[in-house]
């Protein structure tokens, strides 16, 4: 595969693939991801495509056995003495039947057995399906969550900039009442206080549709979800990573990949085969009687031995086996462009959390430096030193970065999450579908009625 035998960045903990959003430390996050897990429509179609393909691979199985099939016939007629029906001195003949045909195909090249194969392949294809979807899932609903704390940390900070920004216009504007101030150093903190304001509509707009896409996550109508405020949680020490060759068996899209092209080359075993003769033992039991009293003691067997093979198509089987053969090469390179990007998917989150935190301190350091700055600007305006806009400069700093460190902070969480879902894990194994969990509560319920009855 040409993948490296470590990560660049390298963590020495030991690997966990649990449920990883439980390290966030929230209950009420932890009850909405398992909601999701069954409730999210689309890990529900991935469970009713999984259902399809469990049918369509015991179909595919079914022809390994042979087929039994039961039939029964009645004929009868009535004849009249000048040889016309329904006359004077007519004669009437029945006769009934019943039997069983068997019939079965000697699987002497392995075509059924290569069919039966791919088809039960593909079933694991869709299982690995349903886990990437449940991991998407788990992954969105914690982001949802994470910004919507975001959007409310934000609003907090913009009403508490709102209530800043008003007492320096209320100063502003007493010294101006007194001459200390000018018309222009008023205009301007009232525009800054009007910024201000226009800031809140989007982020409770943003607010409400993060509520309104959590819900989707959660199979409920819009506008049917609320959660607590909190404020963010504390990041554990990044994850054991494991190497990149545990990726294979971590990941499901990765199975997925690995799945489908052992599929597709049991297809080109079954295309080669059906180039070949096929053998069919063809068998029928009967047992037929005038009357229906003396069925059983009329019976007739017979037993048929068939060969058939293409001598002529047009070329159409050998295409086949030339496009399967072709499918198996799409997959292959598939299946190393997944796992590349799996890879890649690691690495690129752990490089971002990395510098995410770097950046976060220099910000923070920023933060400190600009209200340093404002402290000063504001007791030089005061002592008549200096004139608003350097105060007004400094107040636009340090409000910017306040808001944009609470943004730097909520990536940094996302990239974690980024983290968590690249790595994959074995957690979806255990997962069961609504319909199961379902017929489940039902059974419960009776058995708890019957208990109680008794």
């Amino acid at each position: 595969m040409g993948l490296p035998l470590s990560y660049t960045l390298y963590s020495s903990e030991p690997q966990e693939f649990g449920k990883w959003w439980e390290s966030f430390g929230s209950a009420e996050l932890n009850r909405m991801v398992e909601e999701a897990l069954t409730a999210d429509f689309d890990v529900r179609i991935a469970w009713a495509k999984l259902r399809q393909l469990r049918a369509s691979a015991i179909k595919s199985g079914a022809a390994k056995y042979p087929t039994l099939d039961g039939f029964g016939k009645y004929t009868g007629s009535k004849t009249g003495s000048d040889g016309t029906e329904g006359t004077k001195g007519s004669t009437s003949t029945d006769k009934h039947e019943l039997g069983l045909t068997a019939s079965y195909e000697i699987d002497v090249w392995g075509k059924i057995e290569a069919k039966a194969n791919s088809g039960e392949l593909d079933f694991l294809v869709s299982r690995e399906d349903v886990s990437s979807a449940a991991m998407t899932v788990a992954s969105e609903v914690v982001s949802r969550w994470l910004e919507i704390q975001t959007q409310r940390q934000k609003k907090a900070i913009l009403f508490q900039q709102l209530e800043t920004n008003t007492i320096y216009q209320d100063l502003v504007e007493l010294r101006f009442r007194n001459s200390l101030a000018n018309a222009l150093d008023v205009y301007q903190q009232r525009e800054n206080v009007a910024r201000v304001k226009a800031l809140i509509p989007p982020v409770e707009s943003r607010e409400r549709i993060l509520l309104n896409e959590l819900a989707l996550l959660l199979g409920r109508p819009a506008g049917t979800v609320e959660i607590l405020t909190t404020d963010f949680p504390a990041l554990d020490p990044v994850p054991g990573l494991g190497l990149p060759f545990d990726l294979l068996a971590n990941r499901p899209d990765v199975r997925s990949a690995g799945l489908k092209l052992q599929s597709s080359d049991w297809a080109v075993a079954a295309a080669r085969a059906d180039r070949l003769p096929s053998f069919n033992l063809t068998g029928n039991a009967a047992l037929t009687s005038a009357q229906i009293a003396n069925i059983f003691s009329g019976w007739m067997v017979g037993l048929a031995a068939s060969i058939a093979g293409p001598i002529f198509d047009g070329g159409y089987r050998a295409a086949e086996v030339d496009r399967t053969r072709a499918v198996v090469d799409e997959r292959l390179l598939n299946y190393k462009r997944t796992v590349y990007i799996a890879y890649k998917e690691v690495q690129d989150s752990l490089i971002k959390e990395t510098w995410q935190q770097e950046y976060i301190t220099a910000r923070k350091n920023q933060l400190d430096a600009a209200k340093t700055n404002l402290n000063e600007a504001g007791s030089r305006y005061l002592q008549g030193l200096e004139e608003y806009l350097p105060v007004l400069s400094a107040l636009l700093s340090v409000q910017s970065l306040e808001i944009n460190i609470v943004e730097d902070e909520s990536n940094l969480l996302l990239y974690r999450v980024s983290l968590y879902r690249a790595l994959g894990g074995n957690w979806t194994d255990s997962l069961t579908s609504a319909d199961e969990l379902s017929e489940t509560s039902v059974k419960a319920d009776a058995e708890i009625k019957t208990v109680s009855t008794k």
